[in-house]
């Protein structure tokens, strides 16, 4: 390991949220499966280095903006996983009241702007996010999380040159998972590096393996260090798999099952847990424990999500309109 490389601290915090995220993710099929979590939900499965990885650089007080695959991310950024639980089973103790649902999980007091089911949508957003906080001058960076298909909306492309020409904190972080659902992007985009796009708008663009903790550390704390100190926005591609469908009840005809098992073997927690131990940071023993303790935490967060009680009709109404001086606007 190399003297830029993340120390040891770090890479168990990594470690410990894609456990988080790998058994939140696996929860919640099972719920969904047995009828106790209803509407679809959009799994992280074999993404969760990327959110580990760039939240581990982050502060509570660093924004992001999330995607319709948005658990991860929530978890990453240091979201309860009662609360988180709660919400994606519709209960009143959820993050946003059940309301929400798996989509739209939004934590602002650890800078989670909020889950968006519209590819592309987040990006703009957390654009203002960091045009919000170079006007108040802090040295707080704004991160954007969208896939390989939000990169050919216009959305994108407004985002990106809008960043560059105000030089605002933002990074971009493309987590490119092969498919827009069920089209390889071969299909659908233009070039084989979609960091090469950030060459347009004047900005630093990198593609890096998406499955290795070290690879995006690295990017993602030079792109931080760029926008803490003025120096304006970055694109990071982090090339990945997701290893269940695009949503529970994909038949997956686009793919086949040869191609699940080739990225499986090369899943981030098995090759971080292996890096650990072959680098003398860890024993077996200790990872077991992280394992357990995840373990538990989980349990408990559906134990909790189960007892929570289903919002009251009668706030139906509450938080639809932003009130302000006594009047609904």
């Amino acid at each position: 390991m190399d003297n830029n490389s993340p120390g040891r601290d770090r890479l168990l915090h990594i470690y410990e949220t894609m456990l988080k995220i790998r058994k939140f993710e696996e929860a919640a099929l099972g719920l969904f499966e047995r009828n106790e979590l209803r509407g679809s939900v959009h799994l992280y499965i074999g993404e969760e280095a990327i959110a580990a990885s760039v939240c581990s650089a982050l502060t509570d007080d660093d924004l992001i903006a999330s995607t319709h695959r948005g658990h991860g991310h929530a978890i990453a950024k240091g979201a309860e996983l009662t609360k988180a639980m709660a919400e994606l089973m519709g209960k009143a103790t959820g993050y946003c009241k059940g309301r929400g649902g798996s989509m739209h999980i939004a934590d602002l007091e650890k800078g989670n702007l909020g889950a968006n089911a519209i590819v592309g949508g987040g990006i703009p957003i957390a654009v203002g996010g960091g045009l919000a906080e170079k006007l108040k001058g802090t040295k707080n960076v704004s991160v954007s999380f969208f896939g390989d298909g939000a990169s050919n909306q216009g959305t994108f492309h407004e985002s990106l040159n809008l960043a560059s020409v105000w030089k605002l904190p933002v990074v971009f972080i493309c987590e490119n998972n092969g498919f827009a659902i069920t089209v390889p992007v071969t299909q659908s985009t233009s070039v084989e590096d979609i960091s090469v796009r950030a060459v347009g708008y004047g900005m630093p663009g990198v593609s890096v393996d998406g499955n290795d903790v070290i690879a995006i550390c690295g990017a993602v704390d030079e792109a931080v260090a760029r926008a803490r100190s003025g120096g304006g926005p970055s694109l990071i591609e982090c090339k990945t798999y997701r290893l269940k469908g695009h949503w529970i009840g994909d038949p997956e005809v686009y793919r086949t099952k040869e191609d699940i098992a080739k990225w499986a073997d090369k899943c981030p927690i098995k090759r971080l847990h292996d890096y650990l131990i072959s680098n003398g940071m860890v024993t077996s023993d200790d990872l077991d424990a992280i394992e357990t303790g995840v373990a538990e935490a989980i349990a408990e967060a559906v134990s909790f999500a189960r007892e929570s009680p289903d919002p009251d009709p009668g706030y139906v109404m509450d938080d639809v309109f932003y009130e302000a001086e006594g009047r609904s606007i």
